[in-house]
Parts: structure tokens; C-alpha cells; sequence
């Protein structure tokens, strides 16, 4: 199943595209339908790993309508890759994070969270494929899938581009909607083809230099944990 990298196409869902084995990736849930979540469950999805604050998580006049019953048994999962209003992060990252230069620094600043979400994973592996989701479904879900790709032994190319075909998903989601707020907009080829060129390489660096491997072990998630994550990506077990 390691087939990485193919766009997933369900019902409402916003940049969604298979990670590697198991994971999946997307912007927030809330914006898949009912029949939307009915694919996503046909598609093996039996976890979702929301990375976003508590306080994004809302339902906007816009989205579709959807009763707890229209998951079919899903779960849900809160797992936020940092903490909101944290000084250290807003120093250097701003408001939120929006580009690989900074995942380094998320990394730096909050281990336990990151550790917290391959936790996450590991718990749901023997329930079914799991999809991760932030708000963009580029920056935090990026940072989370390339180190589930460096564990699955994803090469610097697919890795690259498993971000950049998420960064051009939400751009071109903001052509055809507008972005969320002025933070954001959408860019051009011209100026994006450069953009993504030099932020998919700033990705594999961050997990070529972090080694998500030991990174995890050395700030506490167990041997059992990190083999049902290779186990879930679609990689060999652990030596």
C-alpha cells in the first residue's frame, strides 16, 4: 500500500492525498459531507488525527451539514503539533506555522507534542488507515507526513514532493474560494514554482537533520510505539 503520493478524492475533501501506507493527509475535516466521510470509511479511514488548537475547531456557515452517525464509527483524535500563544513560537514563526524553514523550530520547541501525535498514530494502527488534517492541510500536516515518509524510508524526492503537491492544492483552493484571511493568497505560477521548489527541499532537510527515528525515541515514544508507525506507514519493522 505504499503507493505514495496519489490525490484521494472524497466527497467534499480539501487537499487530500495519500501519504504512505496507512496515512492519509487533508485540510479540516469540516469539509467533507456525509457522503464524503462515507468514502473516506470505504477507504479503510478508521482514525482521524486533527493537528490543529482547540480553538480552530468550529464548523463555518459554509460547511456541509454532518451528524456524529455520518462518520461511521471514526474517530477523532486532538493531537496539536504546538501551544497556542506560546512566545517562543510566535517569535519565530509567527501566528502560525506556514513554511518548512520553521518546522525545525516546531520541533525544538515542542517534542512532546510531536511525540504525542506519533502516539496517536500507534494507537490507531491496528484499527485501520488514519488521515491527518490541519487547517490548510499544507504546514502542520507537511511537517507530520514528511516524518512519517522519512520512517517509511520515502526518498528525498517523494518526500518533496508530498509537500508540494499539498502547498499547490490549498493554493489552488484559495484560485477558486479565496484564502481564509489576509495572511494568506493565492500566487501565480510564476511565483509559486520557485516558492515550492525551495520549500520542498527545506522539508527534506528538516528530516534528513532531525531523523525522526531518534528524535521520537529520545523524547519518549517506546520501541512498540514507533514499530506500529512503521508498522501503519508501510515500512519494515524496526531494528
Amino acid at each position: 500500500m505504499r503507493n505514495s503520493g496519489r490525490s484521494v478524492v472524497w466527497d467534499g475533501a480539501v487537499n487530500a492525498w495519500h501519504v504512505t501506507g496507512g496515512v492519509f493527509r487533508m485540510g479540516r475535516r469540516e469539509w467533507l459531507t456525509a457522503a464524503g466521510w462515507q468514502q473516506a470509511h470505504d477507504d479503510g479511514i478508521r482514525t482521524v488525527v486533527d493537528l490543529r488548537n482547540a480553538a480552530e475547531v468550529r464548523r463555518r456557515d459554509t460547511d456541509p451539514s454532518v451528524v456524529p452517525a455520518d462518520l461511521h464509527g471514526i474517530t477523532v483524535v486532538a493531537a496539536p503539533t504546538e501551544v497556542p500563544g506560546d512566545p517562543d513560537f510566535a517569535a519565530v514563526c509567527g501566528p502560525y506555522l506556514n513554511n518548512p524553514a520553521y518546522y525545525a523550530d516546531n520541533a525544538r520547541l515542542f517534542p512532546d507534542k510531536l511525540v504525542d501525535v506519533f502516539r496517536a498514530l500507534a494507537a490507531a494502527a491496528d484499527r485501520g488507515a488514519v488521515v491527518l488534517h490541519c487547517a490548510a492541510g499544507r504546514d502542520r500536516s507537511g511537517m507530520v507526513a514528511a516524518m512519517v515518509q522519512d520512517l517509511a524510508g520515502d526518498t528525498d524526492a517523494e518526500i518533496a514532493q508530498g509537500y508540494r503537491q499539498a502547498a499547490r492544492g490549498i493554493n489552488e483552493r484559495y484560485r477558486t474560494h479565496g484564502p481564509p484571511h489576509d495572511r494568506e493568497r493565492y500566487l501565480d505560477e510564476a511565483e509559486l514554482a520557485p516558492l515550492l521548489a525551495a520549500r520542498g527541499t527545506l522539508v527534506v532537510q528538516f528530516v534528513r537533520e532531525l531523523d525522526t527515528r531518534a528524535f521520537l525515541l529520545r523524547h519518549g515514544l517506546t520501541f512498540d510505539e514507533l514499530t506500529a508507525v512503521q508498522s501503519l506507514a508501510g515500512a519494515g519493522v524496526a531494528k
